[in-house]
């Protein structure tokens, strides 16, 4: 008798809960439901109109979509250098830019080609889901640093010695400025302790780095798109994508700056896993480095700026608490303190204040296993109006009614 087919174990990773909400969002519209969602990290307002307008052309002209380089054509793999030298002042040699396929591409790559299984790799909670994820169906020991509001959500060096003191050697420190959930960065100086700590200890930094551009500085900052790692350190690999400043989260392009070490490895490892980004999208991405399309994708973060300055100026009418500051990104990430009340954790919340109240927030637990049933995430990426109607929603869902 023959043996019953199985799941490989690695793959038995937790869904995106974001994904299961969004899906009954579109269940909802479909059945004629008023639904706002702030749950998903994607900009309301689409890829810059040049960019459009190229692919637009591209289609136009039956220009040939053939394979393309496994690590992008030469000239974006130019352009997103010029990028760096625009908003950085760096000097990166275009055959250190790997373009992917979305930056999950370029976290896939490079945890394939900086860990082995059986590696230990530190990274923050709460933190992005997908991190842990990939990492561990890779076989990776992932280690969570508890980082919570007296280190403003992000690592510290004293957070990697206690990790080593209780599991042993790191392999890799993956860090997010600004991070989601909760939208918090990491200042140059700490940012450059952190990369001594890794440089010292031989752990490869991973810098996720999808969110610069998208910050809201103090006055007179010196870093006014947030500090980048390789401005400090080239031994890590830094990642970025299309998606969030300029918008393009379906046209799936990202890129990592990968140090010489790993680059040939990287090559050969896309060529592997997906031959090649979609290559339409990486010929009209040219035209996301543009003057105008600059412009267009810094008009968008002032309307992000607005929309969170509301938000902020409305925590006391939501009553929740403990909220990490939104430096950076579009998320308010907070306890629901009081309004938690009734309900077993923050998933029940939020599943009643869809069905009730029409709004989608994100539940905790994506993010954070141990502390999340009691906290949220609010996204305002889907633009001021939007959020307003959103805030008076559950204001309303959360005030008792009395007959």
């Amino acid at each position: 008798m023959s043996r019953p087919l199985t799941v490989a174990a690695r793959a038995q990773v937790p869904p995106f809960q974001v994904m299961d909400i969004l899906g009954r969002v579109s269940q909802m519209r479909a059945a004629g439901r008023d639904v706002i969602s702030l749950c998903a990290g994607e900009p309301g307002g689409g890829a810059p109109s040049g960019v459009s307008a190229a692919a637009a052309a591209i289609h136009a002209a039956g220009t040939p979509l053939t394979y393309t380089p496994a690590l992008g054509i030469a000239e974006l793999r130019e352009a997103i250098a010029g990028h760096y030298r625009r908003w950085y002042g760096l000097d990166i040699p275009a055959r250190n830019v790997a373009v992917t396929t979305g930056s999950s591409g370029a976290f896939l790559l490079t945890f394939l080609s900086a860990f082995n299984a059986g590696d230990r790799v530190a990274l923050a909670r709460p933190g992005y889901p997908a991190y842990k994820n990939i990492l561990r169906a890779l076989g990776v020991e992932v280690v969570e640093l508890d980082c919570g509001p007296n280190t403003r959500f992000q690592p510290t060096p004293e957070l990697l010695d206690a990790a080593v003191r209780t599991h042993g050697p790191l392999a890799g420190l993956v860090l997010a400025s600004p991070a989601n959930p909760t939208g918090t960065m990491v200042s140059r100086d700490e940012l450059s302790a952190l990369t001594r700590w890794c440089v010292d200890n031989s752990a490869r930094l991973v810098s996720d780095e999808i969110y610069h551009g998208i910050t809201y500085p103090a006055a007179g900052s010196s870093d006014p798109q947030g500090v980048c790692a390789w401005e400090l350190h080239r031994s890590g690999v830094v990642i970025s994508s299309f998606s969030k400043y300029w918008g393009m989260t379906g046209w799936r392009l990202g890129w990592a700056l990968v140090p010489d070490d790993l680059i040939g490895v990287v090559d050969a490892l896309a060529g592997n896993v997906a031959l090649c980004p979609p290559a339409p999208a990486q010929m009209a991405a040219v035209e996301a480095f543009s003057k105008e399309s600059y412009a267009e994708a810094d008009a968008a973060v002032a309307e992000f700026a607005r929309t969170r300055a509301y938000v902020l100026a409305n925590l006391e009418r939501l009553g929740w608490a403990d909220a990490a500051p939104a430096d950076g990104a579009f998320y308010l990430y907070a306890n629901l303190g009081a309004a938690m009340d009734g309900f077993a954790g923050s998933a029940a919340y939020c599943s009643a204040l869809l069905e009730g109240a029409g709004v989608a927030v994100v539940p905790g637990q994506d993010f954070d296993a141990v502390g999340g049933r009691a906290t949220v995430r609010l996204s305002f990426a889907a633009g001021y109006d939007a959020v307003r109607e959103g805030l008076e929603r559950i204001v309303a869902f959360q005030t008792p009614q009395t007959v």
